[in-house]
């Protein structure tokens, strides 16, 4: 198949960018948080909870952004939404007062989660071409934000330059994605001159929307849950400090995963089922073992099938979300963020009561739920019109 764009087409790079901002910001703001603690004089329950009004604002947007997105053009919902989060990262960066900072923080956290899913769906519209190879690597940028930030963070802070950098830095990105967005946003359909793919321009299908949000929920609960336990327990039951850097691993070859996923897209239903059989099947078996380094060794294909998930789930999502991408989108963003709330709870819980080997039998098991919604899935798609 061969395809071409109208004029000189960069708008694929600020939507890339776009969702590294994203990652960025998740990561950087993690890695910033003791230090804002120190500055705001935070206890350790105060500082959870400046993490969660962050995570509140993630989990919010979509519900309320998502049908505006769809109801307006996605271009200009994204600049209007960088509008507001330079504005708010200006806040965070330029107040010492706590309850301007939080507020700086809540509407980051609703922009920047926004931002990711009406980026998706706006992807999906301008390349309705090659959109399923370009989200695989769109989703790869995510994970490369949450793995370098931290690494920038460590570095300015030893530089002796403080938190507020990160809020500097998101100032930065945003301006350059706005302007972007105001130079490539304009007439950048893509054009196909053979087969189109699938587009996704028919009918909502809610049911096939709501299985891919229960595959969602259920992985980044896992995810979430993993990167508690991991550390947890090479601290813990193995006596070693080497956790982090197991931790580090998982993320690190997400990237990627993520990126072979888009090469591969035709196959993206095929590899999600692998993925999904795979992890809970990986996470069993580190559940059982005693030894640190093969544990350490098992991240690499469990970070593998995990990093999968999110492009695969993404690419069949399009034909069920019809003409509401930003909506569906927005959907499976929210079921994320119920996810890691969840999850991570259900490990702690579990971890306290009957160990952490058991807890991370617990959150492989729920990866049943995620296989009968794969099956559920191809029986649906069969009967989707080609």
């Amino acid at each position: 198949m061969h395809n071409q764009t109208k004029g000189v087409d960069y708008l694929w790079l600020v939507f890339f960018l776009i969702v590294f901002i994203n990652g960025f910001e998740a990561g950087g703001y993690q890695a910033s948080l003791w230090n804002i603690g120190q500055t705001y004089d935070l206890s350790t329950s105060l500082m959870g909870l400046f993490a969660s009004v962050e995570l509140f604002a993630t989990m919010l947007a979509p519900l309320l952004l998502g049908a505006w997105a769809d109801r307006n053009n996605k271009i200009r919902c994204l600049k209007i939404l960088l509008c507001v989060q330079t504005v708010a990262a200006v806040l965070a960066l330029a107040s010492g007062i706590e309850a301007v900072f939080l507020t700086g923080v809540f509407f980051l956290g609703m922009t920047t989660s926004a931002l990711q899913f009406i980026a998706i769906a706006a992807l999906a519209d301008s390349y309705p071409v090659s959109h399923k190879k370009k989200i695989g690597f769109m989703t790869s940028m995510y994970a490369f934000g949450a793995f370098i930030s931290p690494l920038i963070v460590s570095f300015y802070l030893n530089l002796g330059m403080g938190w507020r950098t990160l809020f500097a830095l998101l100032v930065i990105g945003s301006v350059i994605a706005f302007l972007g967005l105001q130079r490539y946003g304009q007439g950048t359909l893509e054009v196909g001159t053979g087969e189109q793919e699938e587009t996704g321009t028919g009918s909502f299908i809610l049911v096939g929307v709501l299985l891919l949000c229960v595959i969602m929920c259920v992985y980044v609960g896992f995810e979430n849950g993993f990167a508690f336990f991991v550390d947890t327990m090479f601290t813990d039951v193995f006596k070693v400090s080497t956790g982090k850097f197991a931790l580090s691993l998982f993320w690190m070859v997400m990237i990627p995963s993520r990126m072979m996923v888009g090469k591969y897209a035709h196959k993206a239903e095929t590899i999600l089922l692998a993925s999904v059989a795979a992890i809970p099947l990986i996470t069993f078996l580190i559940s059982l073992l005693n030894n640190s380094t093969a544990v350490m060794i098992l991240c690499i294909p469990l970070g593998i099938a995990s990093g999968a998930i999110y492009p695969s789930v993404l690419t069949i999502l399009m034909p069920f979300a019809g003409s509401h991408k930003a909506a569906a989108t927005g959907m499976i963003t929210t079921a994320t963020g119920i996810g890691g709330v969840v999850f991570t709870a259900l490990t702690g819980f579990v971890g306290d009561h009957y160990g952490m080997r058991t807890a991370m039998a617990v959150l492989a098991a729920c990866f049943l739920l995620s296989l009968a919604a794969v099956f559920a899935l191809r029986k649906m798609r069969e009967k989707l019109p080609q």
